[in-house]
């Protein structure tokens, strides 16, 4: 695993419930600005065997990014549990949820 990897995995798991990190902002809190896309491959790889919580990561507008339609629902679904209020098309208010770390 390499330490990219490593570092986007823990400020996953270190995403608090409620709260909402961006691809972009994880990739940059990982050393990587421009990885937003890698961070997207490694949640789809990895979140199951290492119980990340997947649901808590969205796109920079603040959007549910999945077209798989059953995960979206399921991330609405995740995230509204958490108490993350949840507009028209899967827009969460950036300004109310994100976790800046």
């Amino acid at each position: 695993m390499t330490p990219f990897t490593e570092k986007v995995m823990d400020i996953i798991k270190g995403i608090p419930k409620g709260k909402v990190m961006t691809y972009g902002q994880i990739a940059q809190l990982a050393g990587s600005p421009r990885a937003a896309r890698q961070v997207v491959r490694i949640l789809h790889s990895m979140s199951k065997k290492h119980r990340l919580p997947w649901h808590r990561v969205i796109n920079a507008k603040g959007q549910i990014a999945l077209q798989n339609e059953e995960l979206f629902n399921e991330q609405w679904v995740f995230l509204e549990n958490e108490g993350v209020e949840i507009g028209v098309g899967g827009t969460i208010d950036l300004q109310k949820y994100q976790w800046r770390g």
